[in-house]
């Protein structure tokens, strides 16, 4: 008999029974800070340059921090926490204006075109493809009084709005990468 668990891992991401994926952020949060501790002897080092450091960053924290993000329909307070904990990283490393010395994109624009890539994979598959047709399932039923949960589809629309793009531009591979590239690596 199979137990029901209210999480479990997979592919090294916690999905939760609920939808939510607070513990995910925490996770990745906690990662982060974990890459950061491993780095931190060149990150606090004084001689090393800030440019440097914003590499080391780049290399290190962040793909922490941003692994299986890409799928995620984070709110607007996860977010907040992914940021603070990225700000708080760079201002122990460098002491000064952060972003434009370590040549640092802001974390939020980075989850954003991870999760454009990752759709924009997803619409280039066949029409049947399985997880080209997850986006689109809409579940039977009634949904819950209250505020709807917020959708991964529902976030990439967000996202597509803001920077521009449509679903269709997703089929020329090279175009949709760089109309969704936020600049920093």
């Amino acid at each position: 008999e199979i137990k029901k668990v209210e999480d479990f891992k997979y592919l090294g991401s916690t999905v939760q029974s609920n939808g939510e994926c607070g513990k995910e952020v925490k996770k990745r949060v906690q990662a982060g800070w974990n890459g950061w501790r491993k780095v931190s002897g060149v990150m606090c080092d004084k001689r090393v340059s800030a440019r440097m450091k914003g590499k080391v960053y780049k290399t290190v924290v962040r793909p922490a921090m941003l692994y299986g993000l890409e799928t995620v329909a984070l709110r607007k307070r996860q977010e907040a926490e992914l940021e603070v904990a990225e700000t708080k990283m760079l201002r122990f490393s460098l002491n000064e204006y952060i972003r434009g010395t370590a040549h640092v994109r802001c974390f939020g624009d980075k989850v954003r075109e991870a999760r454009l890539r990752w759709f924009g994979h997803v619409q280039r598959r066949d029409s049947e493809h399985i997880g080209r047709r997850m986006l689109r399932l809409e579940l039977p039923g009634r949904r819950p009084r209250g505020r709807p949960k917020r959708r991964f589809m529902d976030v990439v629309k967000e996202d597509m709005k803001l920077v521009g793009v449509r679903e269709e531009e997703a089929e020329d591979r090279v175009r949709w990468r760089q109309m969704i590239c936020c600049g920093d690596p």
